[in-house]
């Protein structure tokens, strides 16, 4: 029965993820989601950057954990379910577990499997008396939580400024869906990466050792694998620039050469030049995200941020 149900999630992200690919290609601004930057392998790539010099979002998030997860333990209570959104390692969660006081359960959300049962399966042996119900799915595309945690009190975790991949009326929409799903009484704790010197935020998405350029480009080698495409991947480059006009960075894969290609026996084109837009990273203030999430019906209750204002943590809770 186990057994089903995985090949047919599987073929579920498999048809989105061959319509997401054919349709977004034949825009005149080609695009592919980002959620799809994580198969196995990109997730794999994804954790090898956290660890990068120049990447410093994970490790100054980490820093804020670990110094006010007493303080975040003391707001959040006794007794509530953790929820997790795009829960990867969960490596930041086990410092949320360790500081919280009795958690009642904890739902990581993850649209890869493989991560999603390694990371539920490290927590069982850390965590062994604490509820764990891990549920595969996409979570910007609409879930349901599991019926143990029905009337458990909610607290919402959104670590590594994922926030900033959405567009802001997305973005809008997406807390706004969470606090539905979370409930009347729920709190979120939400990780947002801040503005700052171009110097910085740059090279973070473009690293000197080619990590994060391997990981865009593994979306290529997914296409190739998974849709029967044959690109050939040496004839794109990784291009990470910032947008000072939206305050954010955009990720694209570029074209090195007139090209043509075929996927699912789809042909297409590009020129040199031309790119595939496939992710973006929003940079705020601490004021403008306030504003976005009174929007989505939060109040900010608490913020923390580093000693040199790169990143922040905001403790939600519903208006």
């Amino acid at each position: 029965m186990t057994s089903s149900i995985c090949e047919i999630e599987t073929a579920q992200f498999s048809d989105e993820f061959a319509e997401a690919v054919l349709s977004g290609l034949a825009q005149s601004h080609k695009n592919i989601p980002c959620r799809f930057l994580y198969d196995a392998r990109g997730s794999e790539l994804f954790e090898d950057i956290t660890g990068l010099d120049e990447y410093y979002p994970t490790r100054t998030e980490i820093g804020l954990l670990t110094k006010h997860g007493p303080e975040i333990a003391e707001r959040v209570g006794a007794g509530c379910a953790v929820v997790e959104f795009g829960s990867g390692s969960s490596r930041k969660t086990h410092i949320l577990l360790e500081n919280l006081t009795g958690a009642s359960a904890y739902v990581p959300i993850d649209i890869d499997d493989a991560a999603l049962k390694e990371a539920a399966a490290r927590l069982r042996a850390d965590f062994p008396r604490l509820s764990l119900y891990p549920v595969h799915a996409d979570f910007s595309q609409g879930i349901d939580l599991p019926d143990e945690i029905a009337n458990a009190r909610k607290l919402g975790f959104f670590p590594g400024s994922t926030i900033g991949n959405f567009e802001l009326d997305a973005a809008i929409d997406f807390l706004s869906d969470a606090g539905d799903l979370l409930g009347p009484d729920s709190d979120l704790l939400i990780g947002v990466d801040l503005q700052k010197d171009q110097a910085i935020l740059v090279p973070a998405y473009d690293d000197s050792e080619g990590v994060t350029a391997e990981f865009t480009l593994n979306l290529l080698r997914r296409v190739n694998r998974e849709l029967d495409g044959n690109l050939v991947i040496s004839r794109f480059a990784h291009k990470a620039i910032y947008n000072d006009k939206i305050g954010r960075i955009e990720i694209y894969v570029e074209s090195l050469a007139d090209q043509a290609f075929e996927i699912l026996g789809r042909k297409f084109s590009l020129k040199a030049g031309e790119r595939i837009h496939v992710e973006n990273s929003h940079k705020f203030t601490i004021p403008r995200f306030k504003a976005l999430a009174k929007d989505a019906g939060w109040t900010s209750a608490q913020v923390w941020t580093d000693q040199n204002d790169l990143f922040s943590m905001h403790y939600l809770t519903r208006a």
